[in-house]
């Protein structure tokens, strides 16, 4: 969760005009609840456990919450030129607004496949939604390797940058629309942030 809290910490650097307000509520928010988890979980996660994630799963949804305010308000002052002639303020919202993309949907991949890491742990799901490498080669590590959290950042990063699958295949229907819903705001974002950031420096 220190990836989720540090980039929510992000979230200060955004223009006024460009975060949700007040901009403390939703980082202090999430660093309550990742509090809470902490206290409910302190140590590595083996067990399924219904408060642990209905808790991950508020925490996720402050992040998406947060983050598709500021995409939405970008996109909408590049769209009608309310923006005006800021360059570098585009570039620095643009950054922190794509990085966020990236751990959210991280997160959202972290906690449906095979059911969130409780039951992954616990081994209550049989077929996996997600297929990473060392799963379709045995001797690529051991028999009971289990993706990390990182392992789904990575993902979720090369999902972003690239516009399509790489090293880790999606198996369900939830998880390639999911990598398309990604994939479509990453475009989004690179087309109409970047370019338009890039084209107003002076």
């Amino acid at each position: 969760m220190g990836v989720v809290v540090a980039t929510l910490v992000l979230q200060v650097a955004l223009p006024d005009d460009m975060a949700l307000h007040p901009w403390w509520l939703l980082p202090g928010v999430s660093v309550l609840l990742v509090v809470a988890l902490l206290l409910v979980n302190p140590g590595r996660m083996t067990q399924f456990s219904a408060v642990e994630r209905g808790i991950s799963l508020l925490i996720v949804g402050l992040v998406t919450v947060v983050n598709g305010w500021s995409a939405a308000s970008l996109v909408y002052g590049i769209g009608t030129g309310t923006i005006g002639d800021r360059a570098g303020a585009v570039l620095v919202t643009g950054g922190v607004v794509y990085w966020t993309n990236v751990v959210v949907f991280s997160l959202w991949y972290w906690e449906f496949d095979r059911g969130g890491p409780g039951r992954r742990a616990a081994g209550r799901a049989v077929f996996p939604d997600l297929q990473f490498p060392q799963m379709a080669d045995p001797d690529l590590a051991h028999r009971d390797w289990e993706p990390s959290y990182l392992d789904y950042l990575y993902f979720s990063f090369t999902n972003a940058a690239a516009f399509s699958p790489t090293d880790v295949m999606p198996l369900r229907i939830w998880a390639k629309m999911t990598m398309m819903l990604q994939a479509a705001i990453s475009l989004v974002l690179a087309l109409m942030v970047v370019a338009w950031a890039v084209g107003g420096l002076k």
